[in-house]
């Protein structure tokens, strides 16, 4: 798993699984949840239009920990798994990988919380209304999530959107589109990143 990761010109520090699917896979997502661990990233977000994923994301996270055993054996310890918006982390083992699993009201609390953080800072006489600009909302935002923004999402299903996922993070990332994530092969999610590392990214230049 290390060997493929290393091997590759780049490697996505974040990576985003969105499914726009109707009838998301437990088992599915958790494989490729393992497989961005093992290769080595650090963050990854899983995502479902209806939040399917969150509201059972004990659920998922099971999965996840029964095919970190069966793939990853022993090097289960190495990985962690974290869930978003929960006061205490459903898993902590070691922080070489952080999970976390979003729904579309993510993306827009995320907003929302950072501009009402930029009010409380106009309130408090410590920035003026004329300060916001995109590299503020960047910086509250980022406040805010935790998370770098994503570098690669990897879209699942025959809809040409994201449907919501984290829109403002979204804006310089390379998303890859790949039929369904139901039976997906390791073959083909390490092709993804294969494409990735090949890809040049001129930042909308």
């Amino acid at each position: 798993w290390r060997a493929d990761g290393r091997a590759l010109r780049k490697l996505p520090v974040h990576v985003g699984l969105v499914v726009t699917e109707e009838e998301p896979s437990y088992a599915d997502m958790a494989s490729l949840v393992v497989w961005c661990m093992a290769v080595g990233i650090s963050y990854v977000s899983v995502y479902d239009h209806n939040g399917i994923f969150k509201r059972n994301n004990s659920r998922l996270m099971d999965e996840i920990l029964k095919q970190q055993q069966e793939l990853l054996g022993l090097d289960c310890s190495k990985y962690t798994v974290e869930f978003a918006n929960q006061d205490k982390t459903a898993q902590v083992l070691n922080c070489q990988s952080t999970l976390k699993v979003l729904s579309p009201e993510d993306g827009k609390a995320g907003i929302v919380k950072a501009a009402q953080n930029f009010c409380q800072l106009v309130a408090q006489q410590q920035r003026t209304h004329s300060d916001l600009d995109v590299n503020m909302l960047d910086n509250l935002l980022s406040s805010t999530n935790g998370f770098p923004d994503p570098d690669l999402v990897l879209k699942f299903g025959p809809v040409d959107s994201t449907l919501g996922f984290l829109p403002w993070h979204i804006r310089l990332t390379e998303i890859i589109s790949l039929p369904s994530h139901l039976n997906i092969s390791y073959e083909d999610f390490f092709s993804a990143l294969h494409h990735y590392a090949a890809c040049e990214q001129r930042w909308g230049k």
